[in-house]
């Protein structure tokens, strides 16, 4: 197994894979697809001068499975993965939502090009389009909203002593955005108001902010903010518990790419299988005692 994973071609098994998602899986439209990466932190080999692979995924929040992946050897290389992500993927009709390294004009202009819509998160790499937003929100707020126009959404949940409230704000006045031409096909900003109290503790207050190719409803847009997080919670978290993926000490060759890729069809195949009802390990273990099971993990 170790020869034979080395050895493989990373690009044409992860071929392979994207073909395999394509025939096999159909996105609804309105989908939201995130896009985010991961370090393998155990992929490095420092006696060969080899650093941590990252993978960049997208990954279809309604249904729980990963479409496709990039790998990189640096961190900082995440920023030309997207463009070559976003280029193998067939994304008409759903939401790309991306974090702050994302958030360039030419990611923006290809997502449309790709007949998708985008939320991007806005912060310090784009710093005059962060505090131009900032400072508009700002003073929206302090004038509430009496000379724009404006969609708002609230959420609120709590347990065990702690209780957040999350203020979604949207609006479509952006015709004083700096550079708005270079944003291909921007409609709305918006702004998430995240108030957090926990029991005991000081109350909380931050803001974050968003530029979208949506119409400016609140709702809509809150919706793809949340959903761009689980990808850090029902992806990452679940690769390295449920996959031990950080502890993987699979350093050589092009195995610790292809085993990458081996995880992710393995766990799109364990997350359509609803029948069982415990966690990811589990389900590994299931399938690897009941053969009965892995046959129904196979051929769902």
């Amino acid at each position: 197994f170790r020869r034979v994973f080395a050895r493989l071609d990373p690009e044409e098994f992860q071929h392979s894979f994207l073909n395999w998602v394509r025939s096999t899986f159909e996105l609804a439209s309105g989908q939201v697809v995130a896009i985010d990466g991961k370090q393998a932190r155990g992929s490095s080999d420092r006696g060969a001068g080899k650093a941590a692979i990252n993978t960049v995924s997208a990954w279809a929040s309604d249904n729980q499975l990963v479409l496709g992946q990039v790998q990189t050897e640096e961190k900082s290389n995440e920023i030309t993965a997207v463009p070559e992500l976003l280029q193998m993927l067939e994304l008409r009709g759903c939401i790309v939502t991306l974090d702050a390294m994302g958030c360039q004009r030419e990611i923006a202009e290809q997502i449309i090009n790709k007949e998708a819509d985008y939320v991007l998160s806005v912060k310090g790499n784009q710093s005059n389009l962060e505090a131009d937003i900032r400072d508009y929100f700002d003073w929206a707020l302090q004038d509430k909203f009496k000379q724009t126009v404006y969609s708002q959404y609230t959420e609120t949940n709590g347990d065990h002593g702690r209780l957040e409230v999350r203020r979604y704000y949207t609006t479509r006045d952006i015709e004083w955005l700096r550079n708005k031409a270079a944003w291909k096909g921007v409609q709305s900003i918006a702004m998430v108001e995240r108030e957090r109290e926990i029991l005991g503790e000081e109350t909380t207050l931050e803001r974050s902010y968003y530029l979208s190719s949506l119409a400016a409803e609140a709702k809509v847009i809150g919706k793809a903010i949340r959903r761009h997080w689980t990808v850090e919670n029902s992806l990452h978290w679940v690769l390295d518990v449920g996959f031990g993926e950080d502890r993987s000490r699979i350093r050589k060759g092009n195995a610790p790419q292809n085993l990458a890729t081996l995880r992710h069809i393995a766990l799109n195949l364990l997350k359509q299988e609803k029948s069982l009802k415990v966690g990811m390990k589990s389900k590994r273990l299931k399938a690897g005692w009941d053969e009965a099971y892995l046959l129904k993990v196979l051929l769902n």
